[in-house]
């Protein structure tokens, strides 16, 4: 079935006739009524009785008219779609996140996307860990991720920001000196993300430097570790952005041998993405996320 072929019933129907139907459709009656009768041969049924007052569609065709009309509408509709998309007077951009760039860092970035382009349609797609962003990316699901660097030669990333994990220690806890050290923490048996993809450096780092530090993960959401240390309960080494806001009375201290992640804008390489992609994108490369984590911490 052809495109062609549904326009022609429906120009038919419309002017009782094959000749003007010819003439509306820029085409000849012998190529019109070739359409129709191969239709016809395709489904096995007439559309049209044929006489000396034109063309009357049959209780078949009646209901195929119908049918075609919808089929055209959407086509319609399709297009009108794609030309939004194009023009940038709507279309929509998908932004896959783990919660605290979702919570902390794109809200802003969307705001000023939208006070630009306010007809297109911006989402959060939130995941659980930057294993997940770029899964989204892989399936389509997302024109956009923030994950981590370094990432595959599959996605096309750049940096962000860079984000250093902190030692956050309960309101009563007692340093000796400004400087933490890992003897100052083991004492708390720390908490860490329970996601190990997403925290693997860390566990790396503390188990090279401060192997004697019992460590607990089991727990999944950051906010819950940080209500944990804010009652007295343990210690937690997080990111700080994960970590924020941060209660008044934790103690946060950066590691006593630094650790950062490096988050970084990530698409995937050589991919096809409409004109409100391509813009959001520009706006995320101009854009100043270290500003933004002077005021979140």
């Amino acid at each position: 079935m052809k495109l062609s072929q549904l326009r022609a019933i429906v120009a038919i129907a419309e002017r009782g006739n094959f000749s003007e139907a010819a003439l509306e459709l820029q085409l000849t009656q012998p190529a019109v009524s070739h359409a129709i009768a191969t239709l016809e041969e395709e489904l096995g049924v007439p559309l049209f009785a044929r006489g000396r007052h034109g063309a009357v569609l049959t209780p078949a065709g009646e209901r195929i008219l119908y049918h075609a009309r919808q089929a055209l509408q959407n086509l319609e509709m399709i297009q009108r779609e794609a030309n939004l998309h194009k023009g940038l007077h709507g279309g929509h951009v998908r932004i896959a996140a783990f919660r605290s760039v979702a919570t902390h860092l794109l809200p802003k970035a969307i705001a000023k996307f939208h006070d630009k382009f306010p007809e297109v349609a911006v989402t959060i797609i939130e995941r659980p860990a930057y294993l997940d962003v770029e899964q989204s990316l892989r399936e389509g699901r997302a024109d956009i991720g923030i994950t981590y660097l370094p990432t595959s030669n599959e996605f096309e990333a750049w940096e962000i920001l860079r984000d250093e994990y902190v030692a956050l220690l309960p309101p009563k806890a007692k340093i000796s000196s400004p400087q933490i050290t890992w003897e100052d923490i083991a004492p708390y048996s720390p908490v860490l993300l329970s996601c190990l993809p997403c925290g693997k450096s860390l566990h790396n780092h503390i188990k090279n430097l401060a192997p004697f530090i019992n460590t607990i993960g089991d727990i999944q959401e950051d906010s819950t570790i940080v209500s944990m240390v804010n009652q007295g309960l343990r210690a937690a080494i997080l990111p700080r952005l994960a970590a924020a806001p941060i209660p008044q009375g934790v103690q946060a201290y950066s590691l006593p041998i630094p650790l950062e992640r490096v988050m970084a804008v990530a698409v995937i390489s050589n991919g096809l993405h409409v004109p409100a992609v391509f813009t959001f994108l520009e706006i995320l490369r101009k854009f100043d996320f270290y500003s933004l984590t002077k005021l979140t911490y």
